[in-house]
């Protein structure tokens, strides 16, 4: 997938949860660990958000490539983040499945919100 449609994918899942009520911290939080998409607090919680794209599921569902080991990146990357802006909020995971048929030109892509996805 190219940088310029994952771009796109984010902007969605920025906008989308900015309409549910998050205030965007950050984006695209990147360290020699891995790279966080979304940094996003809401209430007591800091939530880390990974986004997926995809043009449909034929060959499985967003999440399903958010592997383990993906979760464990994501996961330390946090931590750092989190030792580096000593935040006292409470840390979350979630996931953002974007479907989008027809990439940038689709008229009405479908967003999934999976909230507190590693548990």
């Amino acid at each position: 997938m190219s940088r310029k449609l994952g771009d796109y994918g984010e902007t969605l899942a920025v906008r989308y949860l900015e309409i549910h009520g998050h205030k965007i911290i950050e984006r695209n939080f990147r360290c020699r660990f891995g790279e966080i998409d979304v940094i996003a607090q809401k209430g007591r919680y800091i939530v880390f958000v990974e986004v997926k794209l995809r043009k449909n599921s034929e060959f499985g569902q967003a999440m399903e490539f958010v592997t383990r080991s993906k979760q464990k990146k994501i996961i330390t990357t946090a931590k750092l983040w989190l030792a580096k802006n000593q935040c006292e909020l409470q840390p979350v995971f979630d996931v953002i499945e974007v479907y989008a048929p027809e990439g940038e030109r689709t008229a009405h892509p479908q967003i999934n919100h999976i909230e507190d996805a590693f548990s």
